[in-house]
Formats: C-alpha cells, sequence, structure tokens
C-alpha cells in the first residue's frame, strides 16, 4: 500500500475542482480521525440535515443571523428574539427550538433575506407555540422556506407530576399533602405521568356516632362507635409509615385533572331523649371514589329495644336497658358496614340489657369495644389505629367509652371520649373532632327522668398524598 503525506491539496489551476479517485472508489477514514467543514457542504446526505449549535441564543442580542445549516436553540425568557434568515439558496436549512418554554410570552420573528418568501408568503413568520422545534428547507422561489418538521417535547415527555389545591397544603421534601378538615375540593391542575407520578395516597375517616343517653334508675348508655377507617399503603407518595389498615392491597388512587369533591363526615348527636334511646351513627366522609361509613351511634339505656347499638364503621355499644319483648337487648352494633377490605372498623361491646348496670364501648378501627362489667363498669371504647401520612404519628378512630354505674369506660385512645358516670353525675365526653372518634355512653342518675345525654361523635378527617417532584 502507496502513503502520501502532504499538507494541503489544491487544484492545477484556480478556483479549479480536485476529484478524489474514480467512481466505485472507495476512501475509508480511520477511527480517531476528525473531519473538520469550514466552508459548505453538498451531497453529504439529504437535503434539510441541521447541525444544532449548542450555545443557546438569547434576547441579548435581541436578533442574530442564522447561517444555512445550522440549528439553534433560542431562549425568549428575557425577552423576544429576531433571526434573520439567510439567502435563500435551494437546499439551504435552517433549524430554531424553543430552548426555555417561552416562545408563547416572547415569540421569535424569522426575517425574510430579501425578497425571499416563507410558504409563499413574503410576510415574516412568528413563531409563538410554547416548547415548539422547526426545520426550514428552502426549496424555491414560488414557495421558499417550508417547515419540514415540527414537534414539541410534549410528544416526548420525561417525568412529569401532580399539580394540585384544595384544603390545607403543606410540604414534606418531595411531597405535597392536602388535609380537609371540612369539605372542599381537591382540584387536580396538572395530572403527571408514570414516569413522575400520577397517584395519590388516601387517609379518608368518618364522623363518629354519638352515644346513647342514660335513663333513671341505673341504666347507662353505650359508647358510640369510630368512624369508618380507608387508608392506602403509601407505596406511591412514600416515607412515611401507615397504619395497619394501610398496609393492604388498596392502591392508590390515578388521577386526572378535574376537580374532585371531598366530603368530610360530621360526628352522629349523641341522644337526649327521655326514653334512653341510641345515639345518631356518624356521618359519611370520601373522597378520590373511596367511602368510609359513619360509626354506629351508641344504644341507650331505656326500656325499648334501642338499647340495641347501630352498626357503622365502627359498631356502636350496646345499652344496659331492660330486655325488650320480641327482641334481644344491650346488643354490640357491627363493624365494617358495609363491608369492604381491609376492614373499616370493628365491632361495639355488648350491654347487659338490665337496669342497674353499664353499657358497651363502641368500636375502635383497630380493636373492638369492651363488653359490660357485671361490676358496673362501663365497657372500653376499641382503639384506633396510627399513621403518619400528615407527617406527624397521629392515632385516630379510636370507639367511645360506655356509661358505668360504678366506672365510666374511657375512650378508645383516638379521640374516643370517655363514658359517663353514675351517680355522681359525671358526663360523657364527646369524640375528638377530626379524629373519626365515638361519643361516650350518657350516664343515669338514679331516680331522675331523664338522665345523662350521650355525647356527640368526632368529625371526620381526608388527608391526601402525593409526590409533586423528584
Amino acid at each position: 500500500m502507496s502513503e502520501i503525506k502532504v499538507n494541503k491539496i489544491s487544484p492545477r489551476t484556480a478556483c479549479g475542482t480536485t476529484t478524489l479517485g474514480d467512481s466505485g472508489d472507495t476512501f475509508t477514514i480511520p477511527a480517531g480521525v476528525t473531519i473538520t467543514n469550514n466552508g459548505t457542504a453538498n451531497g453529504f446526505g439529504a437535503t434539510g440535515a441541521v447541525n444544532w449549535q449548542t450555545t443557546v441564543k438569547t434576547h441579548s442580542p435581541s436578533s442574530f443571523t442564522a447561517v444555512a445549516g445550522e440549528g439553534y436553540f433560542i431562549n425568549t425568557t428575557g425577552g423576544a428574539v429576531t433571526v434573520n434568515l439567510p439567502a435563500g439558496t435551494a437546499g439551504a436549512v435552517v433549524g430554531i427550538k424553543d430552548y426555555a418554554g417561552t416562545f408563547d410570552t416572547n415569540a421569535v420573528t424569522l426575517n425574510l433575506n430579501g425578497s425571499d418568501k416563507a410558504g409563499g408568503s413574503a410576510v415574516n413568520p412568528i413563531i409563538s407555540t410554547e416548547g415548539i422545534a422547526i426545520t426550514l428547507v428552502f426549496i424555491d422561489s414560488t414557495q421558499g422556506w417550508l417547515v419540514t418538521d415540527s414537534g414539541l417535547q410534549s410528544e416526548a415527555p420525561g417525568p412529569q407530576y401532580i399539580t394540585a389545591s384544595g384544603g390545607t397544603p403543606s410540604t414534606v421534601g418531595d411531597f405535597k399533602i392536602h388535609t380537609f378538615t371540612g369539605p372542599g375540593t381537591f382540584t387536580v391542575s396538572a395530572a403527571g405521568n408514570a414516569a413522575g407520578n400520577n397517584k395519590v395516597e388516601y387517609l379518608v375517616i368518618a364522623g363518629g356516632g354519638g352515644g346513647g343517653n342514660g335513663y333513671g334508675g341505673g341504666y347507662c348508655g353505650g359508647g358510640g362507635g369510630a368512624g369508618g377507617y380507608r387508608e392506602s399503603p403509601g407505596t406511591t407518595a412514600g416515607s412515611y409509615t401507615v397504619s395497619p389498615l394501610g398496609a393492604s392491597p388498596a392502591a392508590a388512587i390515578a388521577v386526572t385533572a378535574q376537580a374532585y369533591p371531598i366530603v368530610v363526615g360530621g360526628g352522629g348527636s349523641g341522644s337526649t331523649s327521655t326514653s334512653g334511646l341510641a345515639g345518631t351513627s356518624g356521618i359519611a366522609s370520601s373522597g378520590l371514589g373511596i367511602v368510609s361509613a359513619g360509626g354506629g351511634g351508641g344504644g341507650g339505656g331505656g326500656r325499648t329495644a334501642d338499647s340495641n347499638a347501630k352498626a357503622g364503621g365502627s359498631g356502636g355499644g350496646g345499652g344496659s336497658g331492660s330486655p325488650f319483648p320480641g327482641a334481644p337487648s344491650g346488643v354490640g352494633g357491627a363493624g365494617n358496614t358495609p363491608s369492604v377490605t381491609p376492614p373499616q372498623g370493628q365491632n361495639g361491646g355488648a350491654g347487659p340489657g338490665a337496669a342497674n348496670n353499664s353499657g358497651g364501648g363502641g368500636g375502635g378501627a383497630g380493636a373492638v369495644g369492651g363488653n359490660w362489667s357485671p361490676s358496673c363498669n362501663g365497657g372500653t371504647g376499641g382503639a384506633g389505629v396510627t399513621s403518619n401520612i400528615t407527617n406527624t404519628p397521629t392515632q385516630r378512630a379510636g370507639g367511645g367509652g360506655g356509661s358505668g354505674a360504678n366506672t365510666q369506660g374511657s375512650g378508645g385512645a383516638g379521640g374516643g371520649g370517655s363514658g359517663g358516670k353514675a351517680p355522681s353525675s359525671t358526663a360523657a365526653v364527646a369524640g375528638t373532632v377530626n379524629t373519626g372518634g365515638g361519643g361516650g355512653g350518657g350516664q343515669s342518675i338514679p331516680n331522675d327522668t331523664p338522665s345523662g345525654p350521650g355525647a356527640q361523635g368526632g368529625s371526620g378527617l381526608v388527608v391526601l398524598r402525593y409526590k409533586f417532584q423528584n
């Protein structure tokens, strides 16, 4: 193989043409060799190829002249930019790309050279689409510059994240938390995508049930059941500890750009009837299609079938009313009603269905309510469960305590109110607001009709959490 070493090859005559080889010959460029083009390259690929320049053009200066064969990233954050197009020659190509997504605010004007046209018009084109990239090729004097390629960055999206408003928002690292202590709207303005995040974790707690009221002569009311408690696993918007009810298949919710109504249920009222009736059940809470049932009202301490507690998210505790003909008395309410998996609450404890005794405790999200005690001690409210979804470990959804002739039942940990006590006239305690805690059962005051009222259940809560950035 022959080798020629020279520093320059020039044509024999001025402005002549130098030809390398003959038709069919092959020239091989070894690895590591760089060929630099400082002139015009013809015949090296199809018309329309553009060499993108990595130096970003900005508003300072506000105009520049493009070179045929080059593409430019243009940042118009500081103001509009004018691009002076080169003189049109057939096959000339120029590329333009919106660098910062600001062409919709500060546009780029393409200044035509002389009598050149763009798309058959002599009017200077204005590019004002956010994120746009276009390639223009000069074809002839009739049509001039024509767009051969056009696209948006959104056509090849990277990770995107949820943008939303509503409730009381807070931020913990890369996570956003929306806390609703009352009815409202969770408005999603950007839904994100799977490469970033488009799912929302939830905690939905209903209002707790009210306690049943006592009745003169030793009939004690049962505690209200906690509001239904439903929680997602926390795997999408991580970095927090869920309750045992969150470690389940109940997945986070994929959202779209829309307004989601949020309902936060109020607590049921305690019974104040002169007949010793059951408390009112709590109101359901809902968000993103997840519904938690209100806690069941506690059974009354009267001589009617209303000594039976009501079913609900967690069931109310049974009262100590006398047996009612044809029906059992003092029955605790069923929890997890309607049934979901994992269960949204537990059963209430039983009352004796007899005078001079105590009421059962309302069920909690994490434990059943305590039964009445033969020693006239009120049943303890079932314990709630603890979640860290708000970034503060908090126990919620405890059942209300049953009333006792000797000792009142304590409210279940997590916002349950304690029951009343007779004959010292210790009043029942309401469930804590925004925990879904059940209200305490009302006490009996001997020879005094009516007796102590049941206490109101605590209102519910809705918390939504998601990753909003990386």
